[in-house]
């Protein structure tokens, strides 16, 4: 049986906006109280959707979530009728409604870790919704994260879903974002990589000093366990403290990996030849030929990297074998980057071509490629028992394309959250997007 990578992007959501919520993101933080175009950022998303499709890849959506999160604000003691509580929180606390507001669920690389039917005990695909707690305005995204992934993997037979885990420190949980696989094919048992930022009881690990770790060594082990993963198939490692300090908030902005090949900076992980060794071991177990693909410190810094997203890429394998890189513009502006990138593409390597997205929008506020799609490896039978409307069509992104440019505001600053006719916008657009892509009722308002 043929199985495939398929990539489902988040769909930037009605009320995209520079917040500056996520310390640790330099991006995030630098563009704060900037003016932002929801619309612009989802159009952008859609165009890099439907290029991938057009190349001959699988691609899927993933709804963006309802915002402001009015249930949040109730739980924080607003009262009155949903426009009321908006008001009030903007009179009284404008930091909590922004936060409220966040389209923060465009990263779907955030949303889960996945893991394979050919790694699991039970032969399904697992999800484990990931509980995003180390930020307010990512921990509430869960519930509808999990309600969306089951409307789009609604078959008992070949998919299972979890809850995300216990939100609290110890079991911080920031999903795919920390996790990649490696493996010979996509329907063969492969190698699952989980990257922590510390251990929450284990005081032998060190841990960065500026900015938070934001994913825990017992929660990738809590998912592994949930998955049935054989630890034969799984190797973990640290980042390293020192670039998670220079803003490198995520493993995805320092590595990425797909199929046999990682790619990966110099400085990116703690005890670095252990970790290439293992993994060299293992997938070598499971018949694969592992290739680490190590850039150099002398060529591209960390601030390098986390200014350009040089990492936050996508890894993508051509049908001839040969493996595609898609970049943010913001390598190509970038002298030292876009070299290397030169470099790296002229040589008989793994990665032969390199490919510009202009995703300014998601970059400004701290978001690449990689972020925006949540990979999932699927076999033909699972392919077909997923629901077939949030599989991208060129029908569906022109559907999509007029869905926005119909519901979306061009521009949004953070004191337009308070207007309580853009809940009412917002509310309006999800309603009619379920339908779109026949995900029934999963937001709060249709619940409610």
């Amino acid at each position: 049986m043929s199985a495939y990578e398929m990539n489902f992007d988040g769909l930037v959501g009605p009320t995209h906006n520079y917040g500056g919520l996520s310390y640790g993101n330099v991006a995030s933080q630098s563009n704060s109280q900037a003016v932002s175009s929801p619309r612009e950022a989802a159009l952008q998303g859609l165009t890099k959707m439907k290029a991938l499709l057009d190349m001959g890849f699988k691609q899927g959506v993933l709804a963006p979530q309802e915002r402001p999160d009015v249930a949040a604000l109730r739980a924080l003691g607003f009262s009155g009728s949903d426009a009321q509580v908006v008001e009030k929180a903007a009179k009284q606390a404008p930091a909590l409604l922004t936060a409220c507001s966040s389209a923060s669920s465009m990263w779907v690389a955030n949303a889960c870790t996945v893991s394979p039917s050919a790694d699991t005990a039970d032969g399904r695909v697992h999800f484990t919704a990931a509980n995003l707690n180390c930020k307010f305005h990512r921990s509430i995204e869960h519930p509808t994260t999990s309600r969306v992934l089951a409307a789009m993997f609604n078959n008992e037979q070949h998919f299972a879903h979890h809850p995300a885990l216990p939100p609290v420190a110890q079991f911080g949980d920031e999903g795919a974002a920390n996790h990649t696989r490696f493996c010979k094919s996509y329907g063969e048992a492969g190698v699952e990589f989980f990257v922590f930022g510390r251990s929450a009881f284990d005081s032998c690990f060190p841990a960065p000093q500026r900015y938070p770790a934001r994913q825990t060594l017992e929660a990738c082990q809590a998912v592994a366990r949930l998955h049935g993963l054989d630890d034969a198939g799984v190797v973990y490692a640290q980042q390293n403290p020192a670039v998670i300090d220079q803003g490198v908030f995520h493993n995805d902005v320092i590595a990425v990996g797909n199929g046999e090949v990682l790619f990966h900076h110099q400085d990116a992980f703690l005890d670095t030849e252990q970790v290439l060794a293992e993994l060299h071991d293992k997938l070598g177990r499971r018949g694969g030929r592992f290739r680490a693909v190590c850039v150099p410190r002398d060529a591209v810094g960390v601030e390098d990297a986390v200014q350009s997203y040089l990492f936050n890429s996508q890894l993508l394998t051509r049908a001839d074998g040969s493996m595609l890189l898609i970049v943010p513009d913001e390598c190509r502006q970038n002298e030292r980057v876009w070299q290397y990138l030169s470099q790296l593409t002229a040589e008989d390597g793994p990665i032969r071509e390199v490919k510009v997205f202009d995703l300014k929008q998601s970059m400004q506020n701290g978001g690449g490629p990689a972020c925006l799609r949540l990979r999932v490896a699927l076999k033909d039978n699972e392919f077909q028992a997923v629901n077939p409307g949030v599989v991208m069509s060129a029908t569906l992104h022109d559907t999509l394309v007029a869905w926005v440019n119909k519901h979306y505001r061009d521009r949004l600053t953070e004191s337009d959250l308070g207007d309580p006719q853009l809940l009412t916008e917002c509310r309006t657009a999800l309603d009619e997007l379920t339908g779109i892509l026949k995900l029934g009722s999963v937001y709060p308002f249709q619940i409610d």
